[in-house]
């Protein structure tokens, strides 16, 4: 008696390279993707993984999705690592976020017009994207707020869509606040944090 071959994996999901190099991947096949799929974006069609956080990205981002829960009124709620539908052909998963509290806890993604707030935790591998890139898309998309912060030390920078337009013609963020020590903000509500109550 003869034993049937185990069947080998062909190994964990990556994108299609032809796909990629035509930039033809939408926000369908991002929910599509298999059980062992990589954490992903999807900017301009192309998937990317995103590098995995560190230790102290992932502190200040739990803590800050704490103190927004416990702070935010009840007709918004607090998330982290959820992704945002931005086109057809581009989403992001944005650190933490406020979105309104009737979205259904069952969605992956979540459509821009349901974010209040999106905040973003730069690291060293992030910087460009999360000082440039996401805020960029994130206004165009009509998220209202953006949050930066910064490590080492923790710092908070708060925008606001504001009426000055970009090169493209879409609204960009202009900076309310900023501070290592007190964020305090009349909207998207009533916020005075102490930066201390998010630092590990």
């Amino acid at each position: 008696m003869s034993a049937e071959p185990i069947p080998h994996s062909p190994g964990p999901w990556c994108p299609d390279p032809r796909r990629q190099q035509r930039a033809d991947y939408t926000l369908e096949d991002l929910l599509n993707l298999p059980d062992d799929a990589p954490r992903v974006e999807l900017v301009d069609g192309v998937v990317q993984v995103t590098p995995s956080p560190t230790l102290g990205h992932q502190d200040i981002s739990f803590l800050l999705r704490l103190w927004l829960h416990s702070h935010a009124p009840r007709h918004l709620r607090a998330a982290q690592d959820v992704g945002v539908e931005l086109t057809v052909n581009t989403s992001r998963r944005a650190d933490v976020l406020l979105c309104r509290a009737g979205v259904p806890s069952g969605l992956s993604l979540i459509s821009p017009a349901d974010v209040v707030l999106a905040v973003e935790i730069v690291s060293p591998g992030t910087r460009r994207v999360d000082r440039f890139a996401k805020p960029g898309e994130y206004a165009a998309a009509g998220i209202q707020y953006y949050w930066r912060i910064e490590q080492d030390p923790v710092h908070v920078y708060a925008y606001r869509r504001g009426d000055r337009l970009g090169p493209g013609g879409e609204r960009q963020y202009e900076l309310v606040a900023d501070s290592a020590e007190l964020i305090e903000l009349t909207e998207p509500f009533e916020i005075k944090l102490s930066v201390a109550e998010i630092t590990p």
